[in-house]
């Protein structure tokens, strides 16, 4: 229909589900002709084409990252079957040094031989790997641990195909990646992945809040005779309600405002409801940051001092160099 020149709506079913005696669909066809020639139907957000392309990529990616995440999980369970401990000492065992160990493992060469992968810069002492490594790790073991990390290798470098895809086809929108990783917790490819996702013009939405509820981040209002019930999030995408987790996880370990907004909720509402309470607030911040086209400029810190702790050294030295402070040798 796009191809044709013809403007389709996608409608809220939710607006004509309670209208009773049309059945047919006939019925409801004409039914929602008339409300829309009355005006009473609002069309909910259609991407552009070339969004849309991107958006496949986007959220494959993302399925991708969920089954990598799995086999990680399932290679660390194997590891620990056959009593090797590495993930109590290594904080990443799926750091360089500590998958190169764990291929030395499978290639059932001995503890010694494995430490000699081990990089200087663990925190672990050679005493604490060489005790994690202690294990049986029978022939069973070594066969799914095999299989298991070729199919990480594998999906790694899927993910790695689609992230040189999805930046490329979003060349022309630089600036707005910029502009989104201005923010705390956000980095190339979730902006990436959000703005093809949303887009970048807010007035498809009209205001913040109709843009949280169209993601489904924003709590629930429901009252009954003065009583607030369930304020339960409702249903809404759930791509971009991922992603503002993630965001909203790295943002509650930086020095910013959303810090300072997890670590009040987190008190009173609990771990998961802070989290989701935050993403809503990064959500909203990134309308107007959209809607005024400017970077995002934190409260809680002080831009003027971080210039000058920045540039004093260099300022001081001009001014000296032209005369404007007087030396004590001068």
């Amino acid at each position: 229909m796009e191809a044709a020149g013809i403007r389709a709506k996608v409608v809220n079913a939710r607006h004509v589900k309670n209208v009773p005696g049309r059945k047919t669909d006939i019925n409801d066809a004409q039914w929602l002709a008339t409300l829309s020639r009355a005006g009473l139907l609002r069309a909910s957000f259609i991407p552009p084409a070339k969004m849309r392309e991107l958006r496949l990529i986007a959220r494959q990616r993302q399925k991708l990252t969920g089954q990598l995440a799995s086999e990680k999980n399932r290679l660390h369970k194997i590891l620990a079957d056959g009593g090797i401990r590495l993930g109590v000492v290594v904080s990443d065992v799926h750091g360089q040094s500590a998958r190169a160990m764990i291929k030395a493992l499978i290639a059932n060469k001995m503890p010694q031989e494995v430490l000699k992968f081990a990089s200087r810069r663990l925190k672990a002492s050679r005493e604490e790997l060489f005790d994690a490594l202690q294990g049986e790790l029978t022939e069973s073991h070594r066969l799914v641990l095999n299989e298991l990390m070729q199919h990480i290798e594998e999906i790694e470098q899927r993910i790695a195909r689609f992230d040189q895809r999805l930046l490329a086809g979003l060349e022309s929108e630089h600036n707005w990646l910029v502009l989104l990783q201005t923010l705390p917790g956000v980095d190339l490819i979730g902006a990436a992945m959000l703005l093809v996702e949303i887009g970048n013009n807010m007035d498809a939405f009209g205001s913040a809040d109709r843009l949280c509820s169209w993601v489904g981040i924003c709590p629930g209002n429901n009252e009954s005779a003065g009583k607030h019930k369930s304020g339960r999030t409702r249903k809404g995408n759930a791509y971009v309600r991922r992603l503002l987790c993630e965001f909203a996880h790295a943002a509650s370990r930086t020095t910013s405002a959303f810090k300072a907004k997890f670590s009040s909720l987190i008190v009173r509402r609990g771990y998961k409801r802070a989290i989701v309470a935050l993403g809503h607030k990064i959500l909203r911040t990134i309308f107007f940051m959209f809607k005024r086209r400017q970077h995002y400029r934190d409260s809680a810190t002080d831009y003027e001092k971080l210039s000058v702790q920045r540039n004093a050294a260099r300022w001081i030295k001009t001014l000296i160099q032209h005369g404007f402070i007087k030396t004590a040798q001068a």
